[in-house]
């Protein structure tokens, strides 16, 4: 009988689901776990698990049952003190536990950047109440980026642009964080010329870089992501540079996805995830390998010994705008005629407002061309009532 090694996700959306079909071609044994049932990467999985991954007890059971040979962190809110444990005790966490406690919290993977490392970021200032919010921000000044210290795909952050938006400031970022009434962080608002993502690999190769991704936010959530963005060659190398030096630190075997803001010659840090990248999703039509077979090589200890941009590409997620608990994604025939275009369906059980639920992906002769077909593609889809055929109680 084949003997196979055991990947455990904690996380199970349609970044997992990549990593798990990655690891499932190179013969991997594969078990997600998620907060609800029917989650993307369970739908592909050989077994899953539906748990609160913020109790330590029971990620400590499952992993315990399952004995994996890798746990691999797909999202931030998990038990990431229990994850150190373990790690002392011998399984292996993906990049490491103290990459996943450290990325989990703004505040610390902010002060390790700029107070440790060295490097360039936004001013910032910490709160853990409204009155010490309000004088943070008028420290930091107007305008400035709230954000919750714990908090995914954007949720719960802003910009707030006077004294007069500060309540409502503070009310998103209480609502929008991991943890009700926790700690914030206030930024400088960069005048950037463009954000992007470098996606970052560390492995038994050494350290390689994806072409740079370019990116549009809005409220911290990517809302249209394309490859390559231009980069002058001063830009790029200052780029590498930090990304080297934070991922270095970090330690560990994986890909990580490093956001940048680029304004003129100077690279500032913003984030890091040591893990595929939502904005990474448009390399599953532009490299040779995408970002989650780079993740999936990595943590395996495979060598990888060139990243290829085939083509140009572009990416536009297709958001809920209201909750449903039967759905369909609309306007699948005429968005796949849109020409090099290809649509991925997540297959999440239920809507949320702002959910994803499927991402167009299009590619081109130019990065342009390809956004321009990402967008038309776009905007043929839509989230309509109706039957999905999976149905669940998130």
């Amino acid at each position: 009988m084949y003997q196979a090694k055991k990947m455990l996700l904690l996380g199970s959306g349609e970044l997992g689901k990549e990593v798990v079909i990655e690891a499932q071609r190179l013969g991997i044994e594969t078990v997600a776990v998620d907060r609800y049932e029917h989650a993307p990467a369970m739908q592909v999985a050989h077994r899953g698990y539906v748990i609160d991954m913020l109790e330590a007890e029971r990620v400590r059971e499952i992993i315990g049952k399952e004995q994996p040979d890798f746990i691999v962190p797909e999202i931030e809110a998990i038990a990431t003190s229990e994850l150190l444990k373990l790690e002392q005790e011998g399984f292996r966490v993906i990049p490491t536990a103290r990459a996943a406690k450290l990325t989990m919290d703004r505040e610390g993977i902010r002060r390790l950047a700029a107070e440790t490392l060295q490097l360039p970021t936004a001013k910032y200032q910490f709160a853990d109440t409204y009155e010490e919010f309000v004088q943070g921000a008028k420290e930091i000044g107007f305008p400035c980026v709230i954000k919750p210290l714990m908090s995914s795909s954007g949720k719960g952050q802003s910009v707030c642009r006077s004294e007069q938006q500060l309540e409502e400031c503070w009310r998103i970022a209480m609502e929008g964080g991991r943890v009700q009434n926790g700690r914030i962080i206030i930024e400088e608002f960069i005048r950037f010329d463009s954000e992007i993502t470098l996606l970052t690999v560390r492995s038994v190769s050494g350290t390689s870089f994806c072409a740079p991704i370019g990116h549009v936010q809005k409220d911290g959530d990517y809302i249209e992501s394309w490859q390559p963005h231009y980069m002058t060659e001063q830009q790029l190398q200052e780029a590498e540079r930090v990304a080297k030096v934070i991922t270095d630190e970090l330690g560990g075997y994986g890909l990580f996805g490093v956001e940048l803001f680029l304004s003129g010659d100077t690279v500032y840090f913003s984030e890091v995830s040591p893990r595929p990248h939502d904005t990474g999703l448009v390399t599953l039509v532009t490299q040779n390998l995408s970002e989650f077979a780079l993740h999936v090589r990595a943590i395996l200890g495979f060598p990888i010994p060139e990243i290829t941009l085939v083509t140009p590409g572009a990416s536009r997620p297709l958001k809920a705008d209201t909750e449903l608990n039967e759905y369909s994604i609309g306007g699948l025939e005429t968005a796949l005629a849109v020409a090099n275009t290809q649509i991925r369906v997540f297959g999440k059980p239920v809507t949320k407002v702002g959910r994803r639920v499927a991402v167009a992906l299009s590619t081109a002769d130019t990065a342009e061309k390809a956004r321009g077909y990402a967008k038309a593609a776009l905007d043929h889809l839509q989230v309509q009532k109706g039957e999905q055929g999976l149905s669940s109680e998130v």
